[in-house]
């Protein structure tokens, strides 16, 4: 794996900034409206929005006096590529499982 995803796997490890994510996915949102979706501090949405920009998955972008973060998706495909040498590993399984039980489905009925 090479390091620039590692800032990205280290933003997901947190189920709040996963979440932050899905909310970010719907519209650009400032951190007080990220905050008014959870219960805690505006400034712990703030830490967890400082560690998705650094793991590229957001940016911030400046309107007048706020602070606009973006789901930056993009940067999620190379997550997404590591993680699909395990969907086709559990799917070569899962067929090799499939093909067993329907052997054994046969032979049991002979």
């Amino acid at each position: 794996m090479n390091g620039g995803i590692q800032g990205a796997f280290r933003a997901l490890a947190d189920p709040t900034r996963r979440e932050i994510l899905i909310k970010l996915s719907e519209r650009e949102m400032t951190i007080a409206e990220v905050a008014e979706n959870f219960a805690i501090t505006r400034g712990a949405v703030k830490k967890h929005l400082t560690i998705l920009e650094e793991g590229r998955l957001i940016s911030v972008h400046t309107h007048g006096r706020e602070r606009i973060n973006r789901l930056e998706a993009d940067a999620l495909r190379p997550v997404s590529d590591w993680l699909s040498y395990f969907d086709r590993f559990w799917g070569s399984r899962m067929l090799d499982l499939k093909s067993a039980v329907e052997k054994h489905e046969r032979n049991s009925d002979e």
